[in-house]
């Protein structure tokens, strides 16, 4: 028997594109770059467009990190968490480099270093439990609500409003134990950091791999495209391995020319602060929005950040993706169940996030590829966190474990 194990090409027959949301998508996606042009800088205007790239990559390859969790937890098939892994190994062949480098041509390198403690330990478990009930993670949230989620706007909004309430906690999460942000690169210089970091993302491919060959017999092999000719390009799907590299060319960019890498769940804690403030809370005076930092973004146009300017882009090049595989398709129906599941696990992924410094994306992806300690803590207690969420998500009347 074969160790990898692949069925017959199957291909779609071919796609006809929603022309109306494709037409908004697109419309929105030109305006928005010259708009934000106009208002910040070309900089600005460009990480718009780089978020496009990565809504448009995670849609078309239905790259997200909980399925790929989830699946390699409930069937032992880690094709997914293989793809993740490839995915931080490429980036961080550039990545570790250009952090250590420091500056490249004036613009300074800086990458996703957190703390290394309880607040993280605490705050990635939670962001994994949550991130199985609320049916996606940080990215995965973002580009299916671009994909027409009812139930992930859901997820989104508690989300949000998690983030919010992250930020006022965070301050006594910081007073309690943990080390310095530590810089892999800086401890072990550039060489042996890309060593020990390809080294532990290969041991981790390796495990699934050996746990999946002991369920199954064999190793499931990437799918051969589902679209004849060159047609998968533009209408999807992309296979998995081929849209990890995407994203990886993609968080490279992203720390050429914002300076730091790529991340997601910043801007939502800075959404809800806005509509806070707006609302007459005087979130201003809390501890975290009082950081120099923190107080200049609350204060200025949301436009002014790269994160969420990023963060609008992906949703649109995600609605966009969506239009021309003729796969855009709102659904409000909303079971209860599902309904609970997406508050609760909005609510843990927004709390979670803050506390952990970041989400699979700002910690795990682009904490791991610049070569931060925090991203390997985050990933195992995020891992441990998401585990649970599977054996909770049958309360909600969701698909878990087999029984």
């Amino acid at each position: 028997m074969s160790d990898i194990s692949a069925s017959a090409p199957k291909f779609l027959p071919p796609a006809t594109a929603d022309r109306a949301p494709l037409l908004v998508a697109a419309a929105f996606l030109v305006f928005g770059f010259f708009f934000i042009t106009w208002q910040v800088d070309l900089r600005q205007g460009a990480l718009f467009l780089i978020g496009g790239g990565l809504g448009v990559a995670l849609y078309h390859g239905s790259f997200g990190f909980t399925g790929g969790w989830k699946r390699m937890v409930v069937e032992k098939r880690g094709r997914g968490m293989r793809a993740q892994m490839l995915t931080i190994g490429v980036a961080a062949l550039a990545m570790i480099p250009l952090v250590a480098a420091g500056n490249i041509g004036g613009q300074p390198m800086v990458g996703a270093m957190a703390p290394v403690g309880v607040s993280v330990l605490l705050g990635a478990a939670i962001f994994g439990l949550g991130m199985q009930l609320g049916g996606g993670c940080g990215s995965g949230t973002l580009f299916t609500v671009g994909g027409g989620s009812a139930r992930m706007l859901v997820t989104l909004a508690f989300f949000i409003i998690g983030a919010v309430i992250g930020t006022a906690h965070l301050p006594f999460w910081l007073e309690q134990p943990a080390l310095p942000a530590i810089s892999i690169g800086a401890e072990l210089g550039v060489g042996f950091a890309l060593a020990v970091t390809i080294a532990g993302l290969a041991l981790v491919a390796l495990i699934t791999a050996l746990i999946e060959k002991k369920a199954h017999g064999d190793i499931e092999a990437e799918p051969a495209p589902a679209r004849q000719g060159w047609n998968w390009v533009f209408r999807g799907p992309w296979p998995l391995v081929g849209a990890g590299l995407v994203l990886a060319l993609l968080n490279i960019a992203t720390l050429l020319l914002a300076g730091h890498p790529w991340s997601i769940t910043y801007g939502f804690g800075l959404w809800g602060a806005k509509i806070a403030q707006a609302v007459g809370i005087d979130v201003g005076s809390w501890e975290f929005w009082t950081w120099p930092a923190q107080a200049q973004a609350l204060n200025a146009s949301v436009l002014a950040d790269s994160v969420s300017v990023m963060d609008f882009g992906l949703v649109l090049g995600a609605a966009l993706a969506a239009a021309i595989a003729g796969k855009f398709a709102p659904k409000a129906k909303l079971p209860l169940g599902s309904l609970l599941a997406a508050i609760c696990g909005g609510l843990l992924m927004g709390y979670g996030a803050r506390l952990s410094f970041g989400c699979n994306i700002g910690a795990l992806f682009s904490g791991i590829a610049t070569g931060s300690l925090h991203g390997w803590l985050w990933f195992a207690a995020a891992f441990v966190g998401s585990i649970g969420g599977v054996w909770l998500r049958p309360v909600f009347g969701l698909d878990g474990f087999k029984k």
